[in-house]
């Protein structure tokens, strides 16, 4: 069941598209609880945002919306690393890792887009 996404990339767009496939993949395999579906809902819209918001960083208007989007990126990487946090997976094994696998992802991103907010609004 595993997804089995080890490799790193260094395109931010690829690897934040593939941070919220994954997010999609546990989703899809957590158990059906009330609290569950809407953190679940919760998580899958704010890891797509990541990706979508650098997509709309790297097509700015100017620095300002540039700026902008990085931090709104930065904001939804941060959401989805709450919102991991709080499903309920049941003590399965193989869901817990993958969970503990995308907060360290989200952290990663989330450190990764406030490095490239500080140093672009130096």
């Amino acid at each position: 069941m595993a997804f089995n996404d080890t490799k790193r990339t260094f395109d931010l767009e690829e690897r934040t598209f593939r941070f919220a496939q994954r997010v999609r993949f546990l989703i899809k395999h957590t158990p059906r609880t009330m609290g569950n579906i809407e953190d679940g809902k919760q998580v899958v819209r704010s890891s797509g945002s990541i990706g979508a918001n650098y997509i709309e960083a790297n097509e700015a208007l100017g620095s300002k919306d540039f700026l902008m989007r990085i931090k709104i990126s930065r904001k939804e990487a941060k959401e989805s690393h709450y919102w991991l946090r709080l499903l309920d997976l049941e003590a399965k094994q193989e869901l817990e890792t993958e969970r503990a696998a995308l907060i360290q992802e989200a952290e990663e991103l989330t450190r990764i887009f406030g490095a490239i907010y500080r140093k672009s609004s130096s």
